[in-house]
Parts: C-alpha cells; structure tokens; sequence
C-alpha cells in the first residue's frame, strides 16, 4: 500500500486548500446533464511538485452517488498543463487511465521522459489535463487494511478447502474495504466515473473535452459519449479493451492474448543481445521457475513481500510483456534473479501508477461474474490452461473473476456493442501484438464509434503515442483537424 500512503499527503493539501463549493452554471443541455446537483468550481494554484512547474494543480468536488447527490462528496485531483501556444489554442485533452490507473502518475512519467519535446500539437494546442478518477491515486482514494490475495491464498484453487479459502478472503477483504471507505465502495463504476468527467468539463468551462483514454479507460471514453452525446470533439483510444462478448470468453481471450506475446518475448530473448537469458530456451526456463516456486517459494530479499510461488510470478508476468523495449529485457533480468533464489523484481509493478486495491474494487463492480462455484471455476481453469501452457491464464481478467467470488456488492457493468450515437468518429490506436488486448479489440471498439478508424502498430506495445513517431503524427493530425488516417494503415517504425 506504498502508492496509497504517497498520495495520502498530497490529498490533504489539496483538500484543504484548492477546494471549493462555488457552484456555476452547467454547460451542457439540459438533457445531456445531470442537473440535480449544482456543478463545483475547480480552483487552481501553481503545482509545488517539481515535475509539475509551471503547471496547475486543482479539486473539484463530485457525489459519491450520483443519485444521491446530497449524500455525500468525493474529491477529484486535476494537474493541468496550459497548451504552450495560446494563439492557436484548440481546447482541452483529457488524459485518462483509468481502473485503478493514476493519470496525474502517468503524466509525471510522461513528462521524465520528454513528453513536450516529442508531443508536437499536443501540448502546443491543448491544455493537457490528468484526471485521477474516483477512488484512485490523488482523488479521493480507495483505502483497504487488507490485501487482495494474503499469502496462503490461491486464485487457482485445486480443493474445495482451498476455494473456500479464497471467497472467504474475498469477502473480508470486500467487508474492510466497505468498512473503510463506506459508499465510495460501491460508487467507483464505469457510469458513476463517466458522470464526474461530465462534472470535470463543466468546471473547466468547455463546450467539447478531447479524450485520450489508455487501456480501460477507452471503454470509460465509450461510457461518457454514450452517456453525454457531443460532449466529445475527439476520441483517441490507445489499447481498446473488448467487453462486447461474453465474460468467461474475454478471460479465455486475453489469456491467449498474453500466452501469444509471451511465447513472442521468449522467441526474442534467445537471440537478443540485450536479453541475459540469450542462448537458452526461455520458456523452459520460465516453467522450471515456476514448478520450482510452486514446490518451495522464492524469497524476496526483504520483510514487505512474502516468498513468492509460481502462481505469483505467473500472475506478475503480463504487465511486464507490454513494453518490448523496456520490460522485456527486464523480464529477462527477473527470471534470472529467481533462478539465483531472490523473486524481489516478480514484487514490482512495472507500471508504478497503479494500486492493487483500487484496480480489484471497480473490477468487482464493471464486470459480470462468469463464475459463481468451484466447479465452475475449475473448468474455467482447465480451459486457460489449454490456451496459457505457460502463463496458465493468469491474466488480469482472470484476477478480477477470482477476486470478486463471495463478493457482497452486486456488478453492474454498462452494455456494450451497439453504435453510440453522438460520438465522434476515432481513431483508435492498436498494436499488431499485444499482453492486455488483441488487434481484433480495436476493430470491435471502432464499430460501437461510427466512422471510427483504427491505426495499427506493427509491434509488442501499447501507450504508443510514447513509441512511435508515425502514432504521434497521426495522432496530432487528428486532435487537430479531426482528419483520420486511411482504413487499413499500418505504422512500422
């Protein structure tokens, strides 16, 4: 809960001093607003962090339950950074990551890397503008004294003793958290987030907000236009998640998905001169280290983990799949260093922005329960294992469908699949091999969006306005002029 307790300082001087409860007029049409709650002005001070100079930080106040708006607030966190070139100013870009994902981090990581030497039109033209959502990060934050899944509990249970096990941490870990955090708990869904960005662009004083949605937060963009028709003048969606199909197929889905860029890591890593395991045949190496770890757990090097087994070094794998460049050499680095007996790197998110709480709690609410006992679990098991030999499935849908068994909070998850009118048509950002989506998502994500394109990547990444200078150019000709590319192209570099 490191994450949790680095944003605790920042969220009491921002309540405490950016906040206030000035309410002005709503923006959008009457039928496109709620209008039962006065909209809460954002004030604005210069950011002391020093990743943020010369940007703003603010607040804004929403309800914890949208239809209950006297019930109770939440604070939402906001680092603004003013379009460079004011004469041509062309509006606001949302930054946004959601489930679980800090935006304000992910901006910060953004900017240590260079992001306004690389971005061209989109940090000249627009406010670019980080949103944590509800429940995460600098916003009002889900707090939860346990842990998802303690030590000695397995979201791969072999016995029934074991599946009792798990829901009956499942529900005491849900029982804290309401304890802790009390409706928040129950109010940080797709729609209710959909609700506080409608908030969000009222307080800015925008007709139209530019979206950049990353992973889930493209379905978040989706659930806004659905839910405030016009209110977008551009969508750019990088990563497209597909939640049209059924649950338990998406599991098997993004399990394939992951096991494919796997075996794709392993072919590079045995001929890489940056990878240490070159030489040798990765994926044995890597079903050895596990075999071993489930047998007798790899310590870590210190008292904050417990040793690992192979179920925790499988399920920390994915997220390091998704940066070819970056992760998988370290990947490489990780396997080794659990060969040689210390599992500490299987402990580190290679995406520091997100917190495990606060991805497991909205995961319970926006996805239905394709699971509901233990037999029905385990065929669900023997089913990833046939397409995840190596990784076994243990993806983060996955995750999300053992997590959520015994939980008390019903889903309520938004219909997806039919075409959302007043949407701008976008341009949807795919990369040809991917660990947390296939190409085929993108596609399915263009159809809801009419006249949207996708532009694909040949390559193993996502966030790829980061990676490639062919996404940043069509990306910025977009947000610009709204001109998509051709059907069909593909970026190479």
């Amino acid at each position: 809960m490191a994450v949790t307790r680095k944003y605790a300082g920042w969220i009491a001087a921002s309540t405490g001093t950016l906040v206030t409860a000035l309410a002005v007029p709503a923006l959008a049409d009457p039928e496109q607003s709620d209008r039962r709650t006065p909209v809460s002005a954002i004030a604005w001070h210069a950011c002391a962090d020093t990743d943020f100079r010369n940007m703003q930080c603010g607040s804004i106040q929403v309800p914890v339950d949208w239809s209950r708006p006297s019930a109770g607030s939440l604070t939402l966190a906001l680092v603004r950074r003013p379009a460079d070139d004011t004469a041509h100013r062309k509006g606001t870009l949302l930054l946004n990551d959601g489930a679980g994902g800090s935006s304000i981090e992910q901006l910060r990581l953004a900017m240590r890397i260079g992001l306004p030497d690389f971005a061209g039109a989109m940090t000249k033209q627009f406010d670019v503008v980080a949103v944590d959502p509800r429940g995460v990060g600098h916003s009002t934050p889900l707090v939860c004294g346990e842990q998802p899944k303690p030590a000695g509990v397995s979201h791969f249970p072999r016995t029934r003793a074991a599946y009792d096990k798990l829901v009956a941490n499942n529900r005491a870990f849900a029982d804290d958290c309401l304890r802790r955090n009390g409706r928040l708990t129950a109010h940080v869904d797709l729609t209710s987030s959909a609700r506080d960005f409608e908030a969000v662009r009222a307080g800015l004083g925008e007709r139209q907000l530019n979206w950049y949605g990353i992973h889930y937060s493209t379905l978040l963009g989706r659930t806004y236009a659905e839910l405030y028709p016009g209110r977008l003048r551009t969508m750019v969606l990088d990563t497209a998640l597909d939640d049209t199909g059924s649950p338990r197929a998406r599991v098997v889905q993004e399990a394939a998905t992951a096991e494919k860029a796997f075996n794709r890591f392993a072919d590079w890593c045995a001929t890489s001169e940056k990878c240490v395991l070159k030489g040798e045949d990765v994926a044995a190496e890597y079903d050895a280290l596990i075999t071993r770890a489930d047998r007798a757990p790899i310590r870590t090097g210190g008292v904050a983990h417990q040793p690992l087994t192979g179920e925790d070094i499988r399920e920390a794998t994915q997220d390091y799949l998704t940066l070819a460049g970056t992760t998988w050499p370290e990947l490489a680095k990780a396997i080794v260093a659990a060969r040689d007996g210390d599992a500490t790197a299987f402990t580190l998110d290679p995406d520091n922005t997100l917190d495990p709480v606060q991805v497991q709690v909205p995961a319970c609410l926006d996805n239905a329960r394709p699971v509901r006992t233990f037999a029905g679990l385990a065929r669900l098991q023997k089913e990833l294992a046939r397409v995840s030999p190596h990784l076994g499935g243990a993806v983060r849908s996955y995750k999300a469908v053992a997590g959520c068994l015994g939980w008390p909070l019903p889903a309520k998850p938004v219909t997806a699949g039919a075409p959302v009118h007043g949407a701008p048509p976008a341009l949807v950002l795919q990369s040809t091999h991917q660990a947390l989506a296939r190409h085929r998502a993108g596609a399915v994500m263009a159809a809801q969006l009419p006249g949207s394109v996708v532009l694909s990547r040949e390559g193993d990444d996502y966030s790829m306005f980061l990676a490639s200078e062919c996404v940043q150019a069509a990306t910025n000709r977009y947000l610009t002029t709204r001109a998509l590319p051709a059907p069909g192209t593909i970026c190479t570099d």
